[in-house]
């Protein structure tokens, strides 16, 4: 049994983006049409590398600043969630910039929920792993106030479970607009623990 199995799901890339700073309040996306991928991320992107300085996110596991493995080189949001966080943020629209993502993709309505190490595959073969659920920060919702005041303060609320998820590359290459990607998932039972299955 192969520990990856092919699903029907295919996503449409709708929209492409590279941060090009690091900067402490806001973040944004600049458009691009194509990105070209290699074993650092994207390149001319702020957070390529094989690795990174750990964060808040990891400090129950390593001291801040510790050199880690980077497996947070793409930001990946879906159209649906996207939607629907506008709908719940009362905005007409939700411009993907603000979300410092690298890509948008349409095709699956639970996007932020697809398995760790799930695969993203194109049909020329790029390839990236999903690492784990993204989760919403603070910076987008400054991003956001800065363009909409008094709009920004609601987004982590609204964002909650619908934030996409990252990735490293794990087969380099280009993608574009209109690529599709096909979703490969873990084969696996759900983890138990003390007897209980659980699903995280």
């Amino acid at each position: 049994m192969p520990a990856l199995e092919a699903t029907d799901v295919y996503l449409t890339i709708t929209w492409l983006g590279v941060v090009t700073h690091r900067r402490e309040i806001e973040i944004e996306t600049e458009p691009r049409k194509r990105l070209q991928l290699d074993w650092d991320g994207v390149v001319g992107a702020a957070h390529r590398g094989r690795t990174r300085a750990s964060d808040s996110r990891v400090l129950q596991q390593h001291p801040r600043g510790t050199d880690i493995i980077n497996v947070r080189q793409l930001s990946i949001v879906s159209q649906e969630e996207i939607d629907q966080i506008a709908r719940d943020m009362g905005l007409a629209q939700f411009n993907p910039q603000w979300l410092g993502a690298t890509m948008v993709v349409s095709g699956c309505r639970d996007f932020s929920h697809i398995p760790p190490s799930s695969r993203l595959q194109a049909q020329q073969g790029t390839t990236l792993v999903v690492d784990m659920q993204n989760h919403p920060c603070h910076q987008v919702g400054m991003t956001i106030e800065r363009d909409l005041p008094g709009q920004g303060k609601s987004f982590k609320a609204h964002a909650k479970g619908k934030r996409g998820v990252t990735a490293w590359v794990e087969r380099h290459g280009d993608l574009a607009l209109g690529d599709v990607l096909r979703l490969h998932c873990p084969v696996q039972r759900a983890w138990q623990a003390d007897g209980q299955a659980r699903l995280l």
